[in-house]
């Protein structure tokens, strides 16, 4: 034995007698490696108590990730023929689980006489861990075949992954049908969790509340799980009942309770609770949870509160992950702070603290919204030598920034630098070109996209058809429109209808503007309503204007703009009554015409 592990045994373990109480002793303390180490010296001196630590210095292994040890643990196994027990054969299988490497928790399954109920278990979860959700459910069948009762704990494994997968959720009610007719699966608050929040990721708000009114037993889990489901289906009302009826049955809400209710706080009507969470979280010793301090200062932020409370908790936290500055950062880029975003990203990393996806996300939506080519050519730097130039969601982001600041070479080179491209990728390009009217590239694109089997979505439509706007092309952009609502594979929305009319009134046709207008199967929207009147004002079509102009005004009456439209249509007529009327009108509302501003990049100087 060497003098390290000695040591170590004198130090952390010092009344523990055998190898077999040291081993479990370092288990129980997540001194895995230790163990790995002290094993090995046992193995060396050809020790007597092996073959009984044997499944803990497996499972040891499989928590260091430690796979080339754990391949040798297992030939040790069979040399020895240890692997004939069925703790030692169990512990292999879900130690190749932890791996990933399915095919060897397979075969090792398949090499076992006797299989036990833990058996069947471990290779069931280790397909559920593995992504492998069609082979649990075969082994599922078997366990039954077998003669065997599968586990509720097993079970509510099975139902939370037929939850997460779309054309599963009928698997998930037989389940459950399986569950109520069949006697010998027990009563389990772990199992009913599993269903209350099946049922609301299916939908079904009604059986979820029947599910979770029939516990005989609710714990901590299962009231956070009704009320994420409540929250889900936007009844903060209910959530909270929740959260109150909770307390009044002497559960106690945890953080992970609090942290599910947070998010409701920052709907109109419910701030007041966020703060008194808050308050509860301080009572109970976890609000500076890095996890709860993170939840807490998107909550501040989200309800449209000063974000002093946010910089002081941030402050406040001792620890601060990855997750709290991206928070933080997120925080301030959301509320367009962006220059104060970069500062405290400047910051992340003077601490070296290392950005996750989250944070480049945050601090890439900063750079678009001051349309800064010197911050964001920056910022892609970083992203590169950061190694995140392989995240979808990163580079569709980088295709964005670079338009905004006008820099379509540079949107058109990360197109075309990344390996994978989903439906936003193409979209986000199509939007590029759009933006710097080049309608022509745009087209290409879009038919390009589907010709390499990528579905266009709505976002794509929205783009190609802005597109089409800002380039002038009407016949391309009214073929598109009558090619997707004749092949009803992509539901339009308002916003492409009115994009549609923008584009037809832009060019002249105000006539089939109108027709668009009058037969679309939805209430036109404000910006229907502004498209038609900039038009008709546009090409001195001033009395149809004046008919459309007080549909503009009701449909969003405390928009200045529509109000200063208005106003100018009727000078350019010379009704100067009129025009007096609209500004008494909008003195009367307070209302205050937004100027615009211009940002310009010349070097080092902004103007």
């Amino acid at each position: 034995m060497s003098f390290f592990t000695r040591r170590l045994f004198t130090t952390v373990a010092p009344t523990c007698s055998s190898p077999s109480d040291q081993i479990k002793t370092f288990l129980s303390k997540g001194l895995h490696h230790h163990i790995l180490q002290l094993f090995t010296q046992l193995h060396l001196s050809a020790h007597s108590s092996i073959p009984f630590v044997l499944p803990s210095v497996i499972k040891a292994s499989s928590s260091a990730q430690s796979h080339v040890f754990g391949t040798q643990l297992h030939c040790l196994a069979l040399k020895t023929a240890s692997h004939s027990e069925a703790v030692v054969s169990n512990s292999i299988i879900s130690m190749y689980a932890k791996f990933s490497d399915v095919e060897s928790a397979r075969q090792v399954f398949d090499t076992i006489s006797h299989r036990d109920p833990i058996t069947w278990n471990s290779l069931i979860n280790c397909y559920l861990q593995n992504g492998c959700f069609q082979e649990a459910l075969e082994v599922l069948k078997d366990v039954y075949f077998h003669g065997l009762v599968p586990k509720p704990e097993l079970l509510a494994s099975v139902v939370s992954m037929c939850g997460r997968k779309i054309g599963s959720r009928g698997i998930g009610r037989q389940i459950h049908a399986l569950v109520v007719v069949d006697e010998r699966i027990g009563e389990s608050v772990f199992l009913s969790t599993a269903f209350v929040d099946f049922y609301f990721r299916c939908d079904d708000y009604l059986m979820a509340l029947h599910v979770f009114g029939g516990m005989e037993v609710k714990n901590e889990v299962s009231w956070t799980a009704m009320i994420s489901g409540c929250i889900a289906n936007q009844d903060y009302g209910e959530a909270f009942s929740c959260f109150r009826e909770m307390q009044a049955e002497g559960v106690c809400p945890n953080r992970v309770t609090s942290i599910a209710l947070l998010p409701a706080c920052a709907e109109p009507g419910f701030v007041k609770h966020g703060r008194e969470i808050h308050g509860y979280a301080f009572r109970r010793g976890f609000e500076s949870s890095p996890s709860f301090s993170s939840a807490l200062i998107n909550m501040y932020c989200d309800c449209g509160e000063s974000l002093h409370l946010a910089e002081l908790i941030f402050k406040g936290s001792c620890c601060r992950d990855v997750v709290l500055w991206s928070s933080i950062i997120g925080s301030y880029s959301r509320r367009g702070d962006s220059y104060k975003a970069l500062e405290l990203f400047n910051k992340m990393r003077s601490e070296e603290t290392e950005p996750n996806y989250v944070t480049l996300l945050a601090v890439i939506s900063a750079c678009t919204n001051i349309s800064s080519l010197k911050y964001s050519c920056g910022l892609h730097g970083h992203v590169f030598k950061c190694g995140f130039t392989y995240n979808i969601s990163v580079g569709n982001a980088l295709i964005n920034m670079y338009a905004k600041c006008g820099c379509l070479d540079g949107s058109r080179k990360i197109f075309l630098e990344m390996w994978n491209r989903d439906s936003i990728t193409w979209s986000s390009l199509i939007n590029a070109y759009g933006i710097h009217g080049c309608g022509k590239q745009a087209l290409h694109l879009f038919h390009e996209m589907k010709e390499r089997g990528v579905k266009p979505d709505v976002i794509t439509l929205l783009a190609v058809l802005s597109a089409c706007n800002h380039a002038g092309l009407v016949a391309e952009g009214q073929q598109i429109f009558k090619q997707v609502n004749a092949d009803c594979e992509i539901p339009l929305t308002i916003e492409h209808y009115a994009c549609l009319v923008d584009l037809l009134g832009r060019s002249g046709n105000l006539e089939d503007a109108l027709e668009i207008v009058r037969t679309m199967p939805m209430k036109p929207s404000a910006r229907v309503w502004s498209s038609l009147v900039s038009a008709c004002k546009l090409h001195g079509r001033l009395v149809i204007a004046e008919m459309l102009a007080p549909h503009l005004i009701r449909s969003e009456p405390n928009n200045a703009g529509n109000y200063t439209l208005l106003n100018m249509i009727y000078a350019e007529h010379g009704h100067w009554l009129d025009t007096e009327q609209v500004r008494k009108a909008m003195k009367l509302q307070r209302l205050i015409k937004c100027y615009g501003f211009s940002h310009i990049e010349a070097g080092d100087e902004s103007f």
